[in-house]
């Protein structure tokens, strides 16, 4: 497969079909490689190819053992990209992250030594488990897509992806995660079990040996095909329509224009960077299912990956237990589709 990227103007041309083809087969080697390695987890591939396509980060939250540092590794491992995985603890500094510098006694000066997040894919595991200095430490990383050490600005590679996990049980000792931080992750993935099938599937691969500790990924593309799948992202076509009902989605989850009965359940609705979020997906969703053009499909099918950790709740909703996909289900029904 051969990767020409071709440089677009503010008037990006319309992705033709021979365009469209390849990228459907650098796509079909990167999800068979993932689906080789991972069993089961279909909305977990789809949001993980999504950031991806959209140079955004992801939030993963489930219990443990649900796969999320192995389906890290093996897309990164797939696109031939370095992979790094960051534990977090309370004791964790931010140096630890983002690198320091060293004394260096035999030549009497300091030398930079940068951290792990200076990787193409980084595994914050248990990000809240990490005190909020270290965690604001990745602002800068995530958001400028740079570190500073020692006032010096280092560049991080491309591509560079967070996936940060978060456990939902076991909360003493952890550190919620600032709404400004949430709100710099694209999507938000809530991971559910497998099915009894999927986990006979995970036994027999152990059993006749293609998945186990000795087993890994193989690269099946290169840098410069996630490179030439970001820039026919770019170009995917997105009608006025379609974005006046992404903003209007966005709208009703704020204030009064919430609907009445879910008033009192919301404390505070998303930002326009939910907006910015929903574009950005939409268009690598559209890529991704073999158009060159989002449909309002698409922008429904991203609500709760998009919302749900942008849309905060209230008390009330969380002593009546209501869901977050509920409210965000019944906003999105209120709102007239293109």
């Amino acid at each position: 497969m051969s990767a020409e990227v071709g440089a677009h103007s503010t008037a990006a041309p319309a992705i033709t079909p021979d365009e469209l083809t390849q990228a459907g087969e650098i796509l079909a080697a990167i999800e068979a490689s993932f689906s080789a390695r991972v069993v089961g987890q279909e909305r977990l591939r789809t949001a993980l190819l999504v950031a991806l396509l959209a140079e955004g980060h992801i939030l993963l939250e489930s219990v443990p053992g649900l796969a999320k540092t192995l389906a890290a590794s093996t897309l990164a491992t797939s696109v031939n990209a370095e992979f790094s995985r960051i534990q977090c603890t309370p004791d964790l500094l931010p140096s630890d992250i983002i690198g320091t510098q060293v004394y260096d006694p035999r030549n009497h000066t300091f030398e930079t030594q940068l951290g792990p997040v200076h990787a193409n894919f980084v595994l914050l595991d248990e990000i809240n488990r990490a005190s909020a200095k270290t965690q604001s430490a990745m602002l800068e990383a995530m958001q400028e897509s740079q570190t500073s050490i020692a006032g010096v600005v280092h560049r991080l590679p491309v591509p560079f992806m967070v996936l940060a996990t978060q456990n939902p049980i076991e909360e003493e000792g952890t550190y919620v995660l600032p709404r400004a931080q949430m709100d710099r992750f694209l999507l938000k993935e809530v991971i559910d079990y497998p099915s009894i099938d999927q986990e006979v599937l995970v036994l027999d691969r152990i059993e006749n040996g293609t998945l186990g500790r000795d087993t890994h990924a193989k690269a099946v593309v290169g840098h410069d095909h996630v490179s030439y799948l970001h820039s026919l992202t770019h170009r995917v076509y997105v009608d006025p329509a379609v974005k006046r009902y992404v903003a209007s989605l966005v709208a009703a989850t704020r204030d009064n224009a919430l609907p009445q009965e879910l008033r009192a359940y919301v404390d505070m609705g998303a930002s326009p960077r939910a907006t910015v979020a929903f574009f950005q997906a939409a268009r690598a969703l559209a890529l991704l299912n073999g158009r060159n053009h989002v449909i309002p499909e698409d922008v429904r099918a991203l609500r709760h990956g998009v919302l749900r950790h942008r849309v905060h709740l209230s008390f009330e909703a969380l002593a009546e237990r209501v869901r977050v996909e509920d409210v965000i289900d019944s906003v999105v029904k209120t709102v007239p589709s293109p």
